[in-house]
């Protein structure tokens, strides 16, 4: 059984998802005991607190060095004997150090099918503006491995989702979540914690399947 940290920033939807599908026994090779958030106003912590799971408040700026900032991380996953860390939604850059730390065991959900719309300063309702402005009509999300390049993991899963007419930033971002995000992010997870999940060459490979697997 793999002990998961997810590092929130925010309202936490992709959070509630893993926390669900958890309730429903859909990861049973591992389970949430520990969400650090970025803020402490995040809304992510009430839902952390209301699924009895412990959390922690970290952030960059009360740390004059980066050093000391990775140095509290990595302790506090270290404490908690961390065997998968999951961005959802974190807005705080993560070091190389503690990429390093987590080669491969670290990994995060974006709202586009990269490489389309992604990277530094690609976040949010930005990738849907983006992906509008463009006039794609496929859009969806993505989930990877992290590694020192933006939103440039090995990709773990990805899931297309229609773009509609007269849709606005924030329709868009809701059909994503509901159709993609919410689906991708605990297979993910479940997958590595069955150990379904191998990197040869910086291409996973997917060496199994969950059952009632969509």
């Amino acid at each position: 059984m793999l002990n998961i940290a997810v590092l929130v920033s925010g309202g936490g939807t992709n959070l509630q998802a893993l926390i669900d599908a958890q309730k429903a026994g859909k990861i049973p090779g591992g389970r949430i005991t520990l969400v650090i958030s970025s803020r402490e106003d995040a809304y992510a912590l009430t839902r952390a607190e209301q699924a009895g799971i412990r959390t922690e408040v970290l952030r960059r700026r009360s740390f004059s060095e980066q050093g000391d900032y990775d140095t509290e991380l990595i302790g506090l996953l270290e404490r908690e004997r961390v065997g998968l860390i999951v961005l959802a939604g974190f807005m705080t850059i993560i070091s190389p150090r503690v990429i390093e730390r987590y080669r491969n065991r670290m990994i995060n959900i974006h709202p586009s099918l990269i490489p389309a719309f992604c990277g530094e300063g690609c976040y949010g309702l930005r990738v849907h503006q983006a992906a509008l402005e463009k006039g794609v009509r496929v859009t969806g999300a993505t989930v990877h491995f992290v590694n020192e390049v933006c939103d440039g993991g090995p990709i773990i899963l990805q899931k297309a989702v229609e773009v509609l007419p007269g849709d606005t930033p924030e329709t868009l971002q809701r059909r994503v979540m509901e159709q993609a995000e919410w689906k991708l992010l605990p297979k993910a997870v479940a997958l590595f914690c069955a150990g379904f999940l191998e990197v040869e060459n910086g291409v996973v490979k997917i060496k199994g399947d969950l059952p009632c697997s969509e």
